[in-house]
C-alpha cells in the first residue's frame, strides 16, 4: 500500500481549479473513491515518470513503461535483455562431431593434420566444443587433445596449446548448419572460415565463403 496520497485533482477529476464544489450535482450519486489497487498503480506510474525526469531510462518506442525500471541514470536492468549480456554461456562444453554439408566429419589426427572422414565413429572426429565467450568457441579433438587452429594464411592445423588462433566465431545459418570463422585472422577484411571441400580436404580460409556448403557443419551428438 502506498504511504502517500495523490493530489486531490488526480483522484477527483471533478475538482479542478475554478469549478470545485463540495458534492456532486443534484440528482447524481456520490463520486466513488478509487480502489487501493488503482491508488498503487497511480503511485507506481508517478514514481516511474519522476525517475525518468531525474535522468532515468525512458521507455523505447512501443515499449510498455512498466517494463522499464531505472535507478538514477543507470539503465543496466530491463525485462528484455540482449543476447550479448548472457555471460553465463561462457564455459559451456559440448561433445559433438562436426558433420559438413559435403558429408565429411571434421577430424584432427595426432600429428596435427586436419582432414575429413566418412567414418561416423572415427575417434579423431569427436570434438569438445567449449564456449570461451558469447558466440566464440574453441574446438578440441578428444582423442588427440589438439585444438583446431587457423594460421594467418588461412591454413587449418592442430595446435598443442590453446591460443588466440584457436578461437572461432560460431554462427547458426538459415539452413540450420553452423559456420566457424576465425576470430583472430581475416583476409582483405573478409572472414576466413573452417571448410572441407568435396574430397574432404581442408580449404584455405580465404577461399571459403559463408554461404558455400563447404563451410557448413552440423554438430552431431556422439552415438
Amino acid at each position: 500500500m502506498c504511504q502517500w496520497m495523490l493530489p486531490t485533482a488526480a483522484l477527483r477529476p471533478d475538482l479542478v481549479a475554478g469549478t470545485a464544489h463540495r458534492g456532486p450535482p443534484p440528482g447524481l450519486p456520490p463520486t466513488s473513491l478509487p480502489s487501493p489497487a488503482s491508488l498503487c498503480l497511480a503511485c507506481f506510474t508517478l514514481l516511474l515518470v519522476a525517475g525518468s525526469a531525474a535522468g532515468g531510462c525512458p521507455s523505447g518506442p512501443g515499449q510498455n513503461p512498466l517494463q522499464v525500471l531505472a535507478k538514477g541514470s543507470n539503465c543496466s536492468w530491463t525485462l528484455e535483455r540482449h543476447t550479448r549480456s548472457y555471460n553465463h554461456l561462457e564455459g559451456d562444453v559440448r561433445l559433438r562431431r562436426l558433420y559438413s554439408a559435403n558429408k565429411f566429419f571434421l577430424c584432427i589426427d595426432k600429428s596435427g593434420k586436419v582432414d575429413g572422414t566418412r567414418r561416423k565413429n572415427y575417434a579423431d572426429s569427436l570434438m569438445e566444443i567449449r564456449s570461451v565467450s558469447v558466440g566464440v568457441v574453441a574446438i578440441k579433438s578428444v582423442s588427440t587433445g589438439l585444438y583446431l587452429a587457423m594460421s594467418k594464411k588461412g591454413t587449418l592445423f592442430g595446435s598443442t596449446r590453446y591460443n588466440p588462433s584457436c578461437k572461432f566465431k560460431e554462427r547458426i545459418e538459415e539452413n540450420g548448419y553452423n559456420t566457424y570463422a576465425s576470430l583472430r585472422w581475416r583476409h582483405g577484411g573478409r572472414q576466413m572460415f573452417v571448410s572441407l571441400n568435396g574430397r574432404g580436404k581442408p580449404r584455405r580460409g580465404h577461399k571459403a565463403r559463408r554461404r558455400h556448403p563447404s563451410t557448413h557443419f552440423l554438430p552431431m551428438m556422439p552415438t
